[in-house]
């Protein structure tokens, strides 16, 4: 199917995430999602409020991480957390599920945690983006959080933090687009790293990816798309 620079650039939520990042770097990656025009920037919690300022008037969302890489945060933190992220100017938020909580079956637990951060999140206007981290668990536990996603009105379901062991597969994608429906959509994140694995990942019904080469992917896009005003 033919594609624009504007339909993969917003596929593209530019991750600034990595711990080792300097405030430089950080407003430096701000101005290059705002100058490709990619969907969102997903930015490390502390800096929400300047990406904000950065990203007025854009186009380009700010974002952030919510119990960011392994969801063991108390409820109430992720809460606090969202409310901190609305407060700064975030307009979307990616949490991360207790994945031990996943793992022992505790399905009640892990549906009011989603909950929680799900309804504080969309009273806010902010969309959210629930991260599995599907290297840890089995296709069981995906398919049962498809299901208490698509329940609570999550607007994303998403594969990894890209910080696990492993990151997005063909066959967790596919798995998770079998499992939701339309109105949830889906986030590959962690191997997203060239044009044709964008493209992979768009075809397997990924409309967002996280991804920390954004200008290579763009790159490459703009030369595909030659003679193209982008």
């Amino acid at each position: 199917m033919p594609y624009t620079y504007l339909d993969i650039a917003k596929m593209i939520d530019h991750s600034l995430l990595n711990p080792v990042l300097r405030d430089d770097e950080l407003e430096e990656g701000c101005r290059i999602a705002r100058d490709y025009n990619v969907a969102s920037v997903c930015i490390k919690p502390y800096y929400v409020k300047r990406c904000a300022e950065l990203l007025a008037g854009s186009g380009v969302a700010p974002g952030t991480v919510i119990g960011f890489p392994h969801g063991g945060n108390a409820t109430a933190i992720k809460v606090a957390e969202v409310e901190q992220a609305l407060a700064d100017g975030a307009a979307e938020l990616d949490m991360v599920v207790n994945i031990g909580k996943v793992l022992s079956g505790d399905w009640d637990f892990v549906r009011e945690d989603i909950r929680a951060v799900v309804d504080r999140s969309h009273e806010g206007g902010a969309i959210v983006k629930v991260i599995f981290e599907n290297c840890y668990l089995e296709d069981s536990h995906k398919i049962r959080l498809c299901e208490i996603c698509a329940e609570l009105g999550a607007d994303f379901v998403k594969t990894s933090t890209g910080y696990g062991s492993g990151g997005a597969t063909h066959a967790d994608l596919i798995l998770m687009r079998k499992h939701t429906p339309p109105s949830v959509k889906i986030k590959a994140a962690g191997g997203v790293r060239t044009l044709e694995s964008l493209l992979e990942v768009r075809a397997l019904g990924a409309s967002r990816c996280g991804a920390t080469r954004t200008v290579e992917i763009l790159e490459a896009c703009k030369q595909s798309l030659a003679g193209v005003e982008v």
